[in-house]
């Protein structure tokens, strides 16, 4: 029997009809297994994953190897988004095993949940022969196969361990962090490494803030350079906007075209940065455009943003997108289409599958001609209209709570007001839905909330989310709100030696308990949780918060120095550290149009965190005692606690700054 049917992931509501009998991950699971004396088959993926639904076509929906996992396996099926701690322990020991990872992720565990065979992804014929040899194995070699599930727990359990060397963050760790990821960068192409390749956000985000803090030309070239690769790249879409998850080349041209919330949350805040300090249109095109499609495509219509639109399109990737020189002139005409493909590169050999291209902005048209840019509006609408009527990708519609906290920020940074206005309905839903007696729940569905506890980047993420709309509206709940999650983090989460595991102390018991600092396609859930600490700390003035995050910092200090690219988001926060962080008060009437706040948001140094608004506010710390100065606005600059005298003017403020 299948028992996926009430799942609130859209991921294993796919599979609820498979004629496997699958589980969701439960005790009851494996007690079944125990009970039968068979081996546990777990299955991880998730909704936008093409090899996940490659898979399921060819052999979960097959009758014949269904039978065979239901006569010798209790199976598992497991949405590594909804439960990144069960996915976090069986990927490495998947990675143990074979030496690298992904998704789908096919384990064999013993019915007490350790792992004696951990591969990927499994065309049928080979799947079949695994499971007959994995069952008859279970047999006549159960010794083994149990001796072995003990090994590769204890060894994963080793790789799991918190401890370790430490390093305090300074400015010279960080320089050579910079200097690490100047050396990888793509000169060529941008980002860093070759195929696949990955919008390298949290790289991003650090390097901008080391060179607001340091003036260094090279970490804003690298940046600049890259934003630009990849914003007139085929992983970005050029009719809709918003970013794929990666490209499968070098040269960002053919995307593996899901779009998750992430990554587009990340990307808004490096473009929007940039855009600020540079002015560059194109910059701020990408900024505006990558906020639109989070909240024009991902919404949900009971509140929260959804998580990814699917690689596939009625099981082919890229059958929404993709474009030949004779689509473009049926839709556009012989000239306009003509003109299209010229400006979006596509041609008759095709840069994708059967002679279709992925559309790419091969001319500078942010800077061209009002009349070339009029007329490239007209084409990029009619095109999106065209599109719209083919087939389009499915959607992952449940809604995460850390992803979301990462659009928040990035939505309460970006200048639109719709975009602001967003930020806070979104912090409404996480507070009201995902908030339940004093805990998060990761995920919810349909405006109803699920039953997975929040890990580590959950309590991170959604308190960051929460300091970031406590600035923007100055209610004081925001702030206690945040506070109470970094409270119930420091207590549940801590590993007594200054970092933290991912999963609380009275979580579900599994076979390890994950503890993995290290920045991936997400910041970590020990970067997360120091960059709310950090910023709580300097709104409220609590400094125990931010001696836990110095503390939790040091034990990715030789991370960060070595290994500068799996420790973006720890760098970012490490450089507001540094820098202090400023706080920024401002005491005005009038905070939108207030020149002292504009000069605020545009030339804050790193990290900054700044309020504006009358003095002697309830609930806003940073505004008390903070008055006007002869009847007028006036700006509050301190850092680390230390504070100047206060200014008046934005030339003044500006000089404070940028000092």
């Amino acid at each position: 029997m299948n028992r996926l049917g009430a799942a609130t992931s859209p991921y294993l509501l796919q599979h609820a009809e498979n004629p496997v009998d699958w589980w969701p991950w439960s005790d009851e699971a494996f007690e079944e297994a125990r009970r039968r004396d068979v081996p546990v088959l777990i299955s991880v993926g998730y909704a936008a994953c093409h090899w996940c639904h490659v898979m399921a076509h060819e052999s979960f929906e097959d009758e014949t190897v269904a039978r065979q996992m239901n006569e010798g396996f209790v199976a598992i099926k497991v949405d590594r988004e909804e439960r990144p701690d069960v996915d976090a322990v069986y990927m490495t020991a998947t990675q143990a095993m074979t030496g690298q990872g992904g998704w789908p992720m096919t384990v064999f565990a013993t019915p007490d949940g350790d792992p004696f065979f951990c591969g990927t992804y499994f065309p049928k014929a080979n799947f079949r022969q695994l499971l007959g040899a994995i069952g008859k194995a279970w047999r006549e070699q159960r010794a083994e196969i149990v001796e072995q599930g003990a090994r590769v727990v204890e060894a994963i359990g080793g790789a799991q361990l918190v401890g370790g060397p430490t390093a305090p963050i300074s400015a010279e760790l960080l320089e050579a962090a910079a200097s690490g990821l100047a050396k990888e960068h793509d000169q060529l192409r941008g980002g860093f490494g070759g195929a696949p390749k990955f919008p390298p956000h949290m790289n991003l985000l650090f390097l901008l803030r080391h060179h607001q803090r340091t003036g260094s030309a090279a970490s804003l070239e690298i940046v600049r350079h890259t934003i630009e690769a990849m914003g007139r790249g085929g992983i970005y879409d050029q009719l809709a906007g918003g970013f794929a998850r990666y490209a499968v080349d070098a040269t960002w041209t053919v995307p593996h075209f899901e779009k998750m919330l992430y990554d587009n949350a990340l990307l808004l805040r490096a473009y929007t940065q940039v855009a600020r300090l540079t002015d560059d249109p194109f910059a701020r095109r990408i900024a505006d455009e990558t906020a639109a499609f989070m909240l024009r495509d991902l919404a949900t219509p009971a509140g929260g943003l959804a998580s990814a639109l699917d690689a596939d399109t009625e099981g082919v990737e890229g059958l929404t997108y993709a474009w030949t020189p004779a689509q473009l002139i049926e839709e556009l005409g012989e000239e306009d289409g003509t003109w299209a493909a010229d400006l979006f590169n596509v041609t008759p050999a095709g840069t994708f599958e059967h002679g279709s291209s992925v559309l790419v902005l091969a001319r500078d048209i942010d800077a061209a001609a009002p009349d070339l840019v009029k007329r490239w509006e007209d084409v990029r609408a009619r095109l999106l209209a065209a599109r719209a009527r083919r087939p389009q990708p499915a959607r992952d519609d449940k809604v995460v709570a850390s992803w979301n906290g990462l659009a928040i920020t990035a939505l309460a940074s970006h200048d639109a007001p719709a975009s602001r206005e967003a930020a806070v309905a979104l912090a409404e839903v996480l507070a009201e839905r995902h908030l339940v007696d004093g805990r998060l729940r990761r995920v919810s569905r349909d405006g109803v909330v699920g039953t997975p506890a929040g890990v580590l980047d959950d309590y991170g993420c959604v308190a960051e989310a929460f300091l970031a709309v406590h600035q923007l509206t100055l209610d004081g709940r925001w702030l206690t709100l945040a506070k109470e999650l970094l409270d119930v983090a420091l207590a549940h989460f801590g590993t007594g030696a200054g970092g933290f595991y991912d999963t609380a102390d009275d979580a579900e018991r599994l076979v390890t308990r994950p503890a993995d600092p290290t920045d991936n396609a997400t910041p970590s859930g020990q970067s997360a949780l120091c960059a709310a600490l950090v910023g709580y700390a300097a709104l409220s003035g609590e400094t125990a918060y931010r001696e836990a995050a110095d503390a939790a910092l040091a034990t990715v200090g030789p991370l960060i120095g070595g290994h500068p690219r799996f420790a973006g988001y720890a760098a970012t926060v490490a450089e507001a550290a540094l820098s202090g962080p400023y706080e920024i008060a401002i005491a005005t009437e009038s905070p939108e149009s207030d020149p002292l706040v504009a000069a605020a948001r545009r030339h804050a140094p790193p990290g900054s965190v700044l309020v504006a608004g009358r003095p002697d506010q309830p609930g806003v710390p940073l505004l008390a005692d903070r008055p006007f100065i002869d009847g007028a606005a006036a700006a509050y600059v301190c850092r680390g606690f230390v504070c100047d005298r206060p200014v008046t003017t934005p030339e003044e403020l500006i000089a404070r700054l940028t000092a």
